[in-house]
């Protein structure tokens, strides 16, 4: 795909996240289909720091200087250490929002940049410029797709009439 296309992905991305997790109530964001699944709260904080700490930082890095090794990062461990669980959403919101429209901004100031970059993955082996943008936009689907199974797998746990008259889900 064209970079510019997966930038203006990323860019619309973010007004979807914003309507699937804007004034959801405690009840609602935390509420999980099974205890080792995440919630939409947990899926928030897990988007702000993939924003900050993976996909951003990343290519900056594979950019600037593809030879230097990347921040280690560890997103299952976050969601404890970070204390996803006691955030504030409208707050993991916000940050979520600017953090992504920073990366936009960052993104479309690098027409210049030497697209052509890989890192070396020590367990992967090449991961291009190309590859870790379109990915990016992939991971945002993941969780588009995961927060929709949230908010209808509560709907379901919660209805009082059968949903089989919406269709197959």
């Amino acid at each position: 795909m064209d970079r510019d296309q997966l930038i203006a992905q990323l860019e619309r991305h973010a007004v979807v996240f914003r309507a699937l997790l804007l004034d959801l109530s405690p009840a609602e964001f935390r509420w999980k289909p099974a205890p080792e699944r995440w919630c939409a709260l947990e899926v928030a904080c897990h988007l702000l720091d993939e924003e900050r700490e993976d996909f951003r930082a990343r290519l900056r890095s594979t950019l600037k200087d593809p030879g230097r090794t990347w921040p280690t990062i560890d997103p299952a461990a976050w969601v404890s250490e970070r204390r996803y669980l006691e955030q504030d959403l409208p707050a993991v919101l916000d940050g979520f929002l600017a953090e992504r429209a920073a990366s936009i901004t960052w993104l479309r100031a690098q027409a210049q940049a030497p697209w052509d970059n890989a890192y070396t993955h020590p367990k992967v082996g090449p991961v291009s410029c190309a590859l870790l943008l379109t990915n990016w936009v992939a991971h945002d689907l993941h969780h588009i797709r995961q927060l929709i199974h949230l908010r209808y797998d509560r709907l379901k746990a919660n209805a009082t009439v059968p949903l089989d008259y919406a269709g197959t889900w």
